[in-house]
């Protein structure tokens, strides 16, 4: 198997509430809190795959222009030995409630400075949470 069969490309959201609070998800048949989002499927742009992937999952809409980029990370599949998710990263204010579905089995938010307790995914250990970290000091600024 090629290098490039071992990635998964992913899109996913930094959704955050008017409290500044991190929504994570953790979907049936695994452990792993992480962001909202999924695989990109072929022919779909990445904040495609995003608001796709919102509405299934949990019930939300979003807005392109609403959303800022944060870029791209790779990192371990949390649920996929041996493959890499090569992840679009979009923060978003969270517009609406979101109700869990599809294969969501929990919803967890993350209070601003406190640390999380809960089994988090590469991707969002080592990427996304730092990302929201850094843009919660821009805010107090």
């Amino acid at each position: 198997m090629s290098e490039d069969t071992r990635q998964i490309r992913i899109a996913a959201a930094l959704l955050t509430d008017a409290r500044q609070r991190l929504l994570l998800v953790r979907k049936r048949g695994t452990a792993w809190f992480m962001q909202p989002g999924g695989k990109i499927e072929p022919g779909e742009g990445p904040f495609d795959a995003l608001t796709r992937e919102l509405r299934e999952e949990l019930g939300l809409t979003a807005s392109l222009e609403a959303a800022r980029h944060c870029g791209r990370f790779a990192a371990p599949a949390a649920n996929e030995p041996g493959f890499t998710v090569d992840a679009e990263l979009y923060a978003l204010r969270l517009d609406g409630k979101p109700a869990p579905a599809a294969e969501i089995a929990e919803i967890a938010w993350l209070e601003p400075n406190t640390a999380s307790t809960l089994p988090l995914a590469p991707l969002t250990r080592d990427h996304a949470l730092p990302l929201w970290r850094s843009m919660l000091t821009e805010i107090s600024r």
